[in-house]
C-alpha cells in the first residue's frame, strides 16, 4: 500500500507527464512536418538540434534550462519580471523540462508516421481543389494520427520516468516537483527505505511497461484503419 507521501509522487509524475505531453505535441507535430516536408539550408542543424535530448545527459539539459529559465537566467528573469512567471522549482518547471528530454520520441514518431503517407494522396486532394490547410486537416493529418498517439503515449510514459532535467531545474520538492523518480531516489537515499524504493520501483516500471504497450496497440489499430 502506497503511503501518503508515495501517493503524492504518483499524483505528481502523472500531472507533470500529463502537462509535458501537451506543451510538447503541437511544436512536435510543426517539427515533424518541416522535417519531412520542408527543404532548406538549415534542415539537417534542425535534425541535430531536435534529437540533442537524447544524447546530451538530462543533467546537462536542465542545467542550460536553469541558466535560461531560472529567475537569474536571461529568459527567466525576463519571465518573473514582466509576467510573475517563475519556472524554475515548480510543477510547470518540472512539466517543461520533461517535454524538452522527451519532445525527440514525439518527433519520430510522428516523421516515422508522416514519411509513410504517400504524397500521391495529397496530391490528388490538391488536384480536386484542397487549399493546404484542407489537404493537411483532410488528407494528412488523420493518417498521421498512428504516429501522434504512438508519440504522445510514449513521451507520456518516458515523463513518468524522467529524472535527472527535472531534479536539476525543478529540485526535489515534496509536493511540488518530487516526482516517482525523485521519491524513489529519496527512498534509497532514506535509512530503513528499501521497501518504499521497491514499491517504486516496481510501480514505475509497472506504469512504464503499460505506457508502451498502450502505444503499440493504438498505434496498429489506428493503421489497419487509416492505412500506414
Amino acid at each position: 500500500m502506497l503511503s501518503v507521501d508515495e501517493w503524492s509522487a504518483l499524483r505528481i509524475s502523472l500531472i507533470v507527464a500529463g502537462e509535458s505531453v501537451l506543451l510538447s505535441l503541437p511544436v512536435a507535430i510543426a517539427i515533424a512536418f518541416v522535417l519531412v516536408r520542408a527543404r532548406f539550408a538549415g534542415r539537417p542543424f534542425l535534425d541535430a538540434f531536435v534529437h540533442l535530448p537524447l544524447v546530451l545527459p538530462p543533467v546537462v539539459v536542465g542545467y542550460l534550462m536553469l541558466l535560461l529559465l531560472g529567475l537569474h537566467g536571461t529568459i527567466g528573469h525576463w519571465l518573473y519580471a514582466t509576467l510573475g512567471v517563475r519556472l524554475a522549482f515548480t510543477t510547470q518547471g518540472a512539466a517543461l523540462a520533461t517535454a524538452v528530454m522527451s519532445f525527440p520520441l514525439t518527433v519520430r514518431a510522428i516523421r516515422l508516421s508522416l514519411e509513410g503517407i504517400h504524397p500521391g494522396l495529397e496530391e490528388a486532394a490538391r488536384t480536386l481543389g484542397a487549399g493546404a490547410i484542407d489537404r493537411f486537416v483532410s488528407v494528412t493529418l488523420p493518417l498521421m494520427t498512428p504516429g501522434i498517439l504512438a508519440g504522445a503515449i510514449t513521451a507520456f510514459a518516458a515523463g513518468l520516468g524522467e529524472f535527472g532535467a527535472v531534479i536539476t531545474f525543478a529540485s526535489n520538492i515534496p509536493g511540488e516537483t518530487r516526482t516517482l523518480p525523485l521519491a524513489l531516489y529519496t527512498a534509497i537515499q532514506t535509512p530503513d527505505g528499501d521497501t518504499a524504493a521497491l514499491r517504486l520501483a516496481a510501480l514505475s516500471f509497472c506504469l512504464g511497461l503499460t505506457g508502451l504497450i498502450v502505444a503499440e496497440h493504438l498505434s496498429r489499430r489506428l493503421r489497419a484503419r487509416f492505412g500506414p
